[in-house]
């Protein structure tokens, strides 16, 4: 990954251990698809059996880890970084 981007410059890393704030939010994502996963389960499927929840949330959670970690880092970056959206990059 490189250190910066190629565009507007802005640093990936702005300090050693950043991103470990980003597991907390990453952390929270993935409970609001659990229970947005569980409260739609019970009421559309008529509360099915336990193993049905686990085995529907798991492999959920699993499938969107890759976005869940991609824009934990990126909520990250912006709120705590210092990062801003800048429109004039965006015909780069």
């Amino acid at each position: 990954m490189p250190e910066a981007c190629p565009v507007c410059h802005q640093t990936y890393e702005p300090e050693p251990g950043f991103y470990y704030g980003a597991m907390y939010i990453s952390s929270g994502f993935s409970t609001a698809v659990l229970l947005g996963i569980g409260f739609l389960l019970y009421y559309l499927a008529n509360d099915p059996p336990l193993w049905v929840y686990v085995t529907t949330v798991a492999v959920a959670v699993l499938a969107v880890t890759p976005l869940l970690f991609r824009y934990a880092r990126a909520v990250m970056l912006y709120g705590v970084g210092g990062a801003s959206f800048d429109p004039r990059y965006l015909s780069r």
